[in-house]
């Protein structure tokens, strides 16, 4: 999103580490890939990322195969000493009713195999 001056915005309302969780609260099977490719990062700073919300404990990963499943802890509270005492399940939702009004919803990739019959 360009600035009203057509320069590139020096900030935004959520850090990076909002926006890779709500892109795994979109897609649970989302590869680090695809996540850095939405957020605009690189690969790696999403495994990051990734690595710090589990270690918190916003995240919980399971193997399945060669593929990361993610399990967001909505009771986890946000980090900011003055909105501390809020969960983040309800941001997420809110973060996300918004985009999913305005488009269909990518259907994940356990989904697409569930649909299609396969494992």
């Amino acid at each position: 999103m360009a600035a009203p001056n057509g320069r590139q915005p020096t900030w935004v309302f959520l850090s990076n580490h909002a926006h890779v969780l709500l892109c795994i609260a979109r897609d649970a099977d989302a590869r680090a890939r695809d996540i850095a490719e939405q957020v605009g990062i690189t690969e790696r700073a999403a495994q990051r990322i990734v690595s710090d919300l589990i270690a918190e404990g916003y995240l919980k990963r399971t193997k399945i195969g060669r593929r990361n499943r993610y399990e967001i802890n909505r009771d986890g509270h946000l980090r900011s000493a003055a909105f501390h005492d809020l969960q983040i399940g309800p941001l997420l939702d809110l973060l996300d009713s918004n985009d999913r009004a305005q488009k269909p919803r990518q259907r994940t990739h356990a989904a697409r195999r569930l649909r299609s019959g396969s494992r």
